[in-house]
């Protein structure tokens, strides 16, 4: 069982930057990839970006050239650098991590982007 534990979430205004931390219970290199997700009010979770083992990455066009995910693999942690935040960008993020046809979930950080 993985465990994933967000941080760095909280109150911006637009135009603003936040970076987001995901702490894996384990070493990341066990899992095949990793990613953040985020879900608005009413709306369906959504994937936001994604890094593989090997360091590939994939972003929703929408935060495509703001935002950027890395990985530290010394400390089992994954990031998520938003720059020029915009209000559509509120949501829960959730990290994500998948490992041999697992999925697991981390409880979620609140990002708030006021106009």
């Amino acid at each position: 069982q993985v465990q994933l534990v967000e941080s760095g979430g909280g109150l911006v205004q637009a135009g603003g930057s936040l970076r987001l931390s995901c702490a894996a219970s384990e070493s990341i290199f066990t899992l095949n990839a990793m990613g953040w997700y985020r879900q608005a009010p009413g709306k369906q979770r959504e994937l936001v970006a994604a890094i593989t083992g090997i360091g590939n990455t994939n972003y929703a066009d929408s935060v495509k050239g703001r935002f950027t995910i890395s990985r530290d693999n010394a400390k089992n942690t994954v990031y998520l650098e938003m720059n020029s935040l915009k209000p559509e960008d509120t949501a829960v993020y959730y990290c994500h991590a998948y490992r041999l046809g697992m999925g697991y979930w981390g409880k979620g950080t609140l990002v708030t982007v006021s106009s």
